[in-house]
C-alpha cells in the first residue's frame, strides 16, 4: 500500500496505524537548518523542537480526521507521515455529511490549538517569563505561527486540500457527488496555477512540490468525477439493492476483473468474470463502497451459479 511504501511503522492507536515516511529525516535536516523563529544565538534544542512541533501538530490534525471518520461509520486505519504533510487514509460513508465531518475535524483541530497557543502566549508575558527566557517565548511564536499557517493553507479551497473536499462536501448536497468532486477538481486546477505563479515568482522550491502534488490529485479527482458522472447517469438495476446503504446499483460494466482486468456488469454476470471465468464472492456497491456476497443484493432468491468456465 502507498502508506507502506518507503515509510516505517510508528504506533497504533484508536486501531489507526501511523506510519512515517524516510524523507521526514530529509526534511528535518532542511527545515532545522532553516527555523522559523529568530532565536538568540544557536538555539539547537529551539530548532528541534520547532520541528518536533510540526510533527505533532500535523500528527493531531490526521488523527482529527481519522477519529472524525470512525465516529460516523467509516474505515480509517493508516496515516502517513511525509514532508509535504500528512494523510489519513479515511473512507467515510458515501454521504455528503459524514464526508464533511471527516474532512473538516482536521482543521478543526488547528482552531482549537488557535486558544491554546494564546493563552500560554499571555501567560508568558504577564509573568515575565518572555524576558527571562527570550527564546523560549519565541519558540512559543514559532509554533503558534506553524499552526496558523497550516490552518490557512488547509482551508484553501483548492482540491485535495482540506478546504478543497470542504467546498466538494458542501456541493454535494446541492449538486450530488459526481458535479460537486467535478467542480472542486476544475477550481482546483485554478488554485494549481496560482501557486505555480506564486512559486516561481519566490523562487519557493518547496511550494512548487505542493502544486505538483496537488495538480496530480486534481487530475485523479476529475478523471473519478467523470467515472462517478457516467455511473449516476446510468440506468437503476431493480431486483437488487445494497445491504448497507439500500441503494440500488447501476446497469453497467463498473466492475473490474482482479485477474485479467476485464470491465464487467457483476449483477449481470452474477459475479464472474466473462473473460478469465474468475468468480467474486464479494460485490462491492459503487455508492458506499461496502462489499457484500451477491446473493445478500437480490431482492428475489438467485439460482446457484454456474461452474468456473475454463
Amino acid at each position: 500500500m502507498l502508506a507502506r511504501s518507503g515509510a516505517f511503522h510508528l504506533f497504533t492507536f484508536k486501531g489507526i496505524h501511523v506510519f512515517l515516511h524516510w524523507s521526514w529525516f530529509l526534511a528535518a535536516m532542511i527545515l532545522i537548518q532553516h527555523p522559523i523563529g529568530n532565536y538568540r544565538g544557536n538555539a539547537y534544542l529551539c530548532w528541534i523542537f520547532e520541528y518536533v512541533a510540526l510533527f505533532g501538530i500535523v500528527l493531531m490534525h490526521e488523527f482529527g480526521h481519522a477519529l472524525a471518520c470512525k465516529s460516523v461509520g467509516g474505515d480509517a486505519h493508516e496515516i502517513i507521515l511525509w514532508p509535504l504533510g500528512g494523510v489519513a487514509f479515511v473512507s467515510p460513508p458515501q454521504r455528503p455529511g459524514a464526508t464533511l465531518w471527516s474532512i473538516a475535524a482536521g482543521p478543526l483541530v488547528n482552531v482549537a490549538l488557535v486558544p491554546v497557543w494564546e493563552i500560554v502566549r499571555i501567560i508568558m508575558e504577564t509573568s515575565g517569563f518572555a524576558m527571562g527566557a527570550p527564546n523560549s517565548y519565541l519558540l512559543l511564536l514559532a509554533i503558534r505561527r506553524i499552526n496558523l499557517g497550516l490552518l490557512i493553507f488547509n482551508l484553501m479551497p483548492v482540491y485535495p486540500l482540506d478546504g478543497g473536499q470542504i467546498l466538494r462536501s458542501l456541493l454535494w448536497f446541492p449538486f450530488g457527488r459526481a458535479r460537486s468532486l467535478l467542480v472542486a477538481s476544475i477550481v482546483g486546477f485554478l488554485g494549481v496555477g496560482a501557486l505555480v505563479v506564486i512559486a516561481i515568482l519566490g523562487s519557493d522550491l518547496w511550494l512548487g512540490l505542493i502544486a505538483v502534488f496537488i495538480l496530480l490529485n486534481c487530475w485523479q479527482g476529475l478523471r473519478q468525477a467523470l467515472a462517478m458522472a457516467r455511473v449516476d447517469d446510468s440506468p437503476v438495476r431493480f431486483g437488487f439493492v445494497c445491504p448497507s446503504c439500500h441503494t440500488a446499483p447501476r446497469a453497467g460494466k463498473f466492475w473490474g476483473c482482479g485477474n485479467c482486468h476485464t470491465a464487467f456488469d457483476t449483477f449481470e454476470t452474477r459475479a464472474q468474470c466473462p473473460k478469465c471465468g474468475a468468480v467474486f464472492g464479494a460485490t462491492r456497491c459503487q455508492n458506499c463502497g461496502n462489499s457484500h456476497p451477491l446473493s445478500d443484493w437480490s431482492t428475489t432468491r438467485l439460482p446457484p451459479p454456474p461452474p468456473p468456465m475454463g
